[in-house]
């Protein structure tokens, strides 16, 4: 899968798991901070999206750090699945 597609098929998901109503993925930039004055997710979101790594992606994030990094932006959710993804 191409990173555009993944990058889209993730803010689907997110908008979807988070119940972001109203929200397209068009509304929602690869770049854009998903957390504080970005998307404005929050730590329970947080914990969403580390379960949705684990079911959609095969991928265990177990270093909060690392976590914080992954979590950044929908690019950078791509990239580390890109990289790491159960094959």
């Amino acid at each position: 899968m191409e990173k555009n597609q993944l990058c889209e098929q993730l803010k689907n998901q997110i908008i979807q798991r988070l119940n972001l109503e109203g929200m397209t993925s068009a509304d929602i930039a690869d770049d854009q901070p998903l957390f504080a004055e970005g998307l404005g997710l929050d730590s329970i979101d947080a914990l969403e999206l580390i379960v949705l790594m684990e079911q959609e992606y095969g991928i265990k994030i177990e270093n909060p750090q690392e976590g914080r990094a992954i979590f950044s932006t929908i690019s950078s959710m791509a990239d580390y699945i890109l990289r790491h993804r159960a094959q």
